[in-house]
């Protein structure tokens, strides 16, 4: 998202017990957009690993089950989580994606690549330029909605459809932001933008509650 900012692509690489892991980029949700392809590789040729991404229109001779088993990291791009989150359970890669997970594979991701992994979240792939629920992969639990400060009617949006019963509890990350979960619970949140934060947003008896989450900054502050 930032090409000049690599500080979450590093703490993700810093992750892996492997010290030049191989991360592959699913560029599903944007249609695999070279443009964002060639983006992913600008970004982390840079950075001491080994990238490579699997495309679902053009797949590997191996089959792509078996090119994901073969990865330490998965960062799974933006775009339309609907068609995503459909894409991957039709090939089931879902499952695969799951035993990844078991074995010790990090996953990781922006935006629709991020509300995948939740129950639900709000997106605007649903219906056009409207903001709907979508249903997700949901290895982790509640609802999510990213780029919280990014998009003006993103925040309203979710805070009412909480209140309103439309989607359950969740979190919630302003751009910049990652939550950092291990063995399904959120451990840390760590951002690589100096007024970024998370909240936690859920339904009150008469008016949704919303609770900030300071993360921490992962650059140096001067």
């Amino acid at each position: 998202m930032e090409p000049n900012n690599l500080l979450l692509d590093r703490y993700i690489l810093d992750q892996s017990p492997v010290s030049t892991p191989r991360i592959c980029f699913l560029p599903t949700a944007s249609g695999d957009s070279d443009r964002y392809i060639t983006r992913f590789y600008s970004a982390f040729t840079q950075l001491n690993c080994r990238p490579c991404h699997l495309s679902l229109f053009r797949p590997p001779t191996e089959g792509a089950a078996e090119f994901l088993q073969a990865q330490d990291i998965i960062y799974v791009g933006g775009g339309s989580t609907f068609n995503l989150v459909t894409l991957l359970k039709a090939w089931n890669l879902d499952r695969t994606l799951e035993q990844a997970y078991e074995k010790g594979t990090i996953l990781c991701g922006l935006s629709a690549g991020s509300i995948c992994w939740f129950e639900e979240g709000l997106s605007d792939s649903v219906l056009p330029d409207q903001y709907a629920k979508v249903e997700a992969l949901g290895f982790l639990s509640g609802s999510h909605c990213p780029h919280y400060d990014g998009e003006n009617d993103r925040r309203p949006a979710y805070e009412q459809q909480i209140q309103a019963g439309l989607l359950v509890d969740g979190i919630a990350a302003d751009d910049g932001v990652a939550l950092h979960y291990i063995n399904l619970e959120l451990k840390h949140v760590v951002s690589s933008r100096v007024q970024a934060k998370a909240y936690r947003v859920s339904k009150g008896s008469a008016h949704f509650k919303e609770e900030a989450i300071l993360p921490r900054y992962l650059g140096s502050i001067s």
